[in-house]
């Protein structure tokens, strides 16, 4: 169970195979990096008396505008009425508008303003500075390999909006 030597699998495939101890190191790095990632952002929202939560939003948003507030909940994986203070706030602040559908009446749809445009720009920025740094120190094997683990780790329903988002960007 320990053993950490690739084994074939059937069709030649290699397994590789953890022990405990790597996996527990390599959760700590997933946390002290998440903690990492979010640092910079939590300081320019905090300035706006926003959260992680607002910063969600303004993010899906803006990669795909005009999603609906059910498409948004099902990426986010939040409750109604969470989502709805989060754009609530957002809207009234003006950072995100929200309109009726042309089909259906019922939906809303969300698109965000230039200023909410110029503080997604903001964020992201941040995030992207230090992924470059990351990335740069890791070399392009580790970068492949990193999104290949994190992709491996999503929910299946997760890597379903992953995968749109991303066909969307090349398409």
């Amino acid at each position: 169970m320990n053993d950490t030597r690739p084994s074939a699998a059937p069709g030649g495939e290699a397994l590789l195979f953890l022990t405990d101890e790597q996996l527990r190191k390599g959760i700590e790095a997933m946390f002290f990096a998440y903690r990492g990632f979010t640092a910079d952002p939590d300081r320019i929202l905090e300035d706006k008396a926003y959260g992680r939560a607002h910063h969600r939003a303004i993010h899906f948003i803006s990669r795909s505008p005009g999603t609906t507030v059910n498409n948004l909940l099902s990426i986010l994986g939040v409750t109604k009425q969470s989502l709805n203070r989060v754009l609530r706030t957002l809207i009234e602040d003006g950072l995100v508008e929200s309109r009726v559908g042309r089909r259906d009446k019922r939906e809303r749809h969300l698109v965000l303003t230039e200023v909410g445009e110029a503080l997604e720009r903001e964020l992201s920025d941040a995030q992207r500075t230090r992924m470059r740094a990351a990335y740069r120190e890791a070399g392009p094997e580790a970068v492949q390999g990193f999104r290949s683990v994190l992709e491996a780790m999503m929910d299946p329903e997760l890597r379903r909006h992953f995968n749109q988002l991303k066909e969307a960007q090349d398409g």
